[in-house]
């Protein structure tokens, strides 16, 4: 594999796919070269057991349908559907007593104010809300095309003193902003359980902003999952990208970048091959692999290099694969028909857990998301069986095998106490350790911990896709705005690299390369 492209894409995750589509449509010779023997990263799916499709990685997703990015390639024409679970999510409290977020956002409400009067009124204030703010959110977190002006649509939309009180609010901890908006615990564990998809803990500063965006998700548009698997949103990407003329290799191991004059010339393959880059190169990876990895040593500035030694990674994780004969037994009836469950802890327990991880412990009842996938996509397995899953993070630092076998029968553990009989149930099991995952990296491209976002993330100085060589563009989870499938990541990299043609672009490039150092 020799010769010369426009772009060179380096993994063929979500991100990098999307990047490839934005690159193809704007008429760039585009090469996508991916390490593993199938595209999508932690977006795929596979038959793991006979019969039951099982999402290897990523599963649900919030984000995806009202994502201006994915929206934008009409992903629809090329064969992807979206199917919803009868109930969106639910949280236990204990094993008997749970609460359901409902599509409705009324019965949602009124199953809250079973537990207290006041929640109800407030859930359908806080929707209200969300839906006058959503949009210019939208588009300032994971749009990207005018951020200037959709604040300034919210300013309008808010006025000053109000704004000023939505940045407070969206500062806080999860508990605090749970507990100024909810009466009840059952309200409360909704929006902490939805903190639970990131990595901070529950009394860390932002996370509140991860329960709040997710819950308010949940029930705006739901928490769909792709109708055949997740396999089925890459497939979708890889067609749309074929289609506007990019070509896409597996099986390549990109093991080195050629930086000549300050800018990549040329990429180096495993097997020896060399593909000159006329004009970016869009690196799908880890920050540390770019990097430390990629790049030669004497390209990356002292100043980068030290700023490196401080990026946090986020914990790694331990996912259990379930293959169920029957749908599962669930003591708390709001359970049953949901497609992503928040089981294992309550309150209290969600701040144990994250100082049981904060202190390296195992937590022997581990807080965890539970994923019912048939119940959600009815092609998943047979007729009356469950395909499911469970994951929990890892204790900060930990990733032996040992470990994460002692988690998952922890895992197990916790399913059994709320839903008596489901190991008898099940056909098959699998678990998927950190070493079995290396592959994909880390969950979300780094910690969503506040020194490592927005204009810090991945790096101070150089937050966002550039990097500190000409025509090298980060564009996975690493940059902002970080993990989640919504494809910002690598479409704001694409966007960066065709704006470097322009006058603009090279003076935002002279101001990065002062920032990094060189």
């Amino acid at each position: 594999m020799t010769g010369s492209v426009d772009a060179v894409v380096i993994g063929a995750g979500h991100n990098g796919l999307v990047a490839a589509n934005l690159l193809a449509d704007a008429g760039w010779d585009v090469l996508v070269l991916e390490q593993e023997p199938d595209f999508g990263g932690a977006v795929r799916s596979a038959e793991l057991f006979d019969g039951f499709q099982t999402d290897l990685f990523s599963a649900n997703y919030p984000l995806a349908p009202v994502s201006p990015v994915l929206r934008g390639l009409d992903l629809g024409d090329f064969g992807l559907r979206w199917a919803y679970a009868p109930t969106v999510l639910a949280s236990a409290r204990t094993p008997a007593d749970g609460v359901g977020l409902y599509p409705d956002p009324q019965q949602t409400a009124d199953e809250l104010g079973r537990h207290h009067r006041a929640d109800a009124k407030a859930w359908l204030e806080l929707l209200a809300h969300w839906r006058r703010v959503r949009d210019p959110l939208l588009q300032i977190g994971i749009g990207g095309m005018h951020p200037i002006r959709e604040a300034v649509r919210l300013l309008r939309a808010e006025g000053v003193p109000e704004l000023t009180r939505l940045v407070r609010f969206l500062t806080l901890p999860a508990d605090t902003m749970a507990r100024e908006l909810f009466r009840s615990e059952h309200a409360r564990l909704l929006l902490l359980g939805n903190c639970g998809h990131g990595d901070l803990a529950v009394n860390a500063p932002l996370s509140g902003v991860t329960g709040w965006l997710l819950t308010m998700l949940a029930q705006d548009t739901g928490f769909p999952c792709p109708v055949g698997g997740a396999g089925e949103l890459t497939k979708a990407l890889v067609a749309r990208a074929r289609a506007a003329g990019a070509e896409l290799r597996c099986n390549v191991t990109v093991s080195g970048l050629e930086v000549r004059a300050g800018r990549v010339s040329a990429v180096r393959t495993a097997d020896g091959a060399t593909i000159a880059v006329r004009r970016a190169v869009i690196a799908n990876t880890s920050a540390p692999t770019l990097y430390r990895s990629l790049l030669p040593a004497d390209a990356v500035p002292d100043r980068v290099q030290r700023d490196l030694r401080h990026f946090t990674p986020d914990s790694a994780v331990v996912k259990v694969n379930y293959a169920v004969s029957q749908p599962i037994p669930w003591l708390a009836p709001e359970l049953r028909g949901a497609g992503t469950v928040h089981l294992g802890a309550d309150e209290r327990g969600l701040l144990r857990w994250g100082a049981e991880l904060a202190c390296g412990a195992i937590p022997a009842r581990p807080f965890m998301l539970f994923g019912q996938m048939t119940t959600c996509d009815p092609t998943r397995s047979p007729t009356g069986t469950e395909s499911a899953w469970a994951y929990t993070l890892m204790p900060h630092g930990v990733t032996d095998d040992d470990s994460a076998e002692l988690l998952a029968k922890n895992i197990d553990a916790v399913i059994e106490a709320h839903a008596p009989g489901f190991a008898n149930a099940l056909v098959g099991r699998n678990v998927q350790r950190p070493s079995d995952m290396t592959a994909i990296g880390t969950r979300i491209g780094g910690t969503m911990a506040l020194h490592q976002q927005a204009i810090f993330r991945p790096l101070p100085g150089l937050g966002g896709p550039e990097t500190c060589v000409r025509n090298l563009y980060l564009g996975s989870s690493a940059a902002h705005p970080g993990g989640a499938v919504h494809g910002a990541c690598g479409a704001f990299a694409a966007r960066a690299a065709l704006r470097q043609n322009g006058i603009r672009g090279r003076a935002r490039r002279r101001l990065y390369t002062v920032i990094a150092g060189r």
